[in-house]
């Protein structure tokens, strides 16, 4: 069922805000801001806020009645419980069960505070090592996050920083995401944006490198699956090995159609189809597009964290977007 246009509330920009998160809103407060519906599907699906068949509405409001009635309190807005569902094939049951795992790892794991507790002070050496960053949006209006895993090194990276930080970190930056990027993506695009546009360059990766950084992909992975489901809008892997492409259509065949859509394993001439799907001049020139990190951006790409979470017009009541190794 298609939804009407949304416009977005005359309040969602607000031109002078400051970086400061001293004064604390209500996830309420942001969602006021923001506009209700996604983008049409490109797929024509169904279960996204502002498409949604009568069956889904009503396992939308019976979902969040349960938890409710358990005593959950937080996150309960249709984005929230819908992105649930999805990955649970609108299953009531299902849905539930994974929102209630995820509300106990959110409380063991301190997520829910990590954005003041933890202070990621190695990380401008440890990007070096391990290039992983946001910059700009997509023509779709999405975050564009790379991570240049074909750089790694984890013997250097170990020296000043352990996993269990690494992924610490990994998830301060999915609440950041969450909380700061996607709500001043969305006020640009004038849709609900959702998801992320993910480059995975692969450049340089040899099999040493893949055996050493496993344990922190396997748990990093794990926890996008599981405490922040469907939130992969494109995924890029470029500089992709020889046959990883027919690997991959390997398993194709196990892999749910939707998910399939989203990927697209690209070998070392990979610029033409990124351009397709993000503007030149938001694409890093390294990767084919015109975009070059200023002095007064950080100077280098890895620490510039560029996009719609730094303009003061796109900015809501959330404040601007901290960074991590100033937090």
């Amino acid at each position: 069922m298609e939804a009407a246009t949304s416009n977005v509330p005359a309040n969602a920009t607000i031109a002078s805000v400051t970086s400061s998160r001293a004064t604390k809103v209500t996830q309420e407060e942001v969602l006021a801001t923001l506009p209700k519906t996604v983008a049409k599907p490109s797929l024509n699906q169904t279960g996204y806020p502002g498409y949604l068949t009568e069956s889904e509405q009503s396992n939308l409001e019976h979902l969040r009645t349960l938890l409710d009635a358990e005593g959950y309190k937080e996150r309960l807005d249709d984005g929230t419980l819908l992105r649930f569902l999805r990955a649970r094939k609108f299953d009531i049951m299902k849905a539930k069960e994974m929102f209630v795992a995820c509300e106990k790892w959110r409380s063991e794991f301190g997520t829910n505070s990590i954005l003041d507790d933890f202070h990621y002070t190695e990380k401008p050496i440890v990007a070096k090592f391990y290039p992983q960053y946001y910059h700009k949006t997509d023509i779709e209006g999405r975050p564009v996050y790379i991570e240049e895993l074909g750089s790694v090194n984890i013997t250097e990276m170990y020296k000043i920083t352990t996993q269990e930080r690494m992924l610490q970190n990994l998830v301060w930056e999915y609440e950041s995401f969450v909380k700061y990027r996607l709500p001043a993506c969305s006020r640009k695009a004038g849709v609900l944006i959702e998801t992320s546009c993910t480059i995975l360059d692969l450049k340089g990766i040899s099999i040493s490198a893949i055996s050493q950084v496993l344990s922190y992909v396997r748990e990093a992975s794990k926890i996008g699956q599981d405490y922040y489901p469907e939130r992969m809008g494109k995924f890029y892997l470029i500089n992709a090995p020889f046959g990883f492409s027919t690997a991959f259509r390997l398993f194709k065949p196990f892999l749910d159609p939707v998910t399939v859509s989203k990927i697209f394993i690209l070998g070392s001439n990979y610029a033409k189809d990124l351009l397709k799907q993000i503007p030149a001049e938001n694409l890093p020139k390294k990767f084919g597009g015109l975009s070059e990190v200023s002095k007064e951006e950080g100077g280098e790409l890895y620490l510039s964290d560029v996009g719609p979470w730094r303009d003061p017009q796109y900015i809501g009541p959330e404040g601007e977007a901290p960074r991590a190794f100033q937090a």
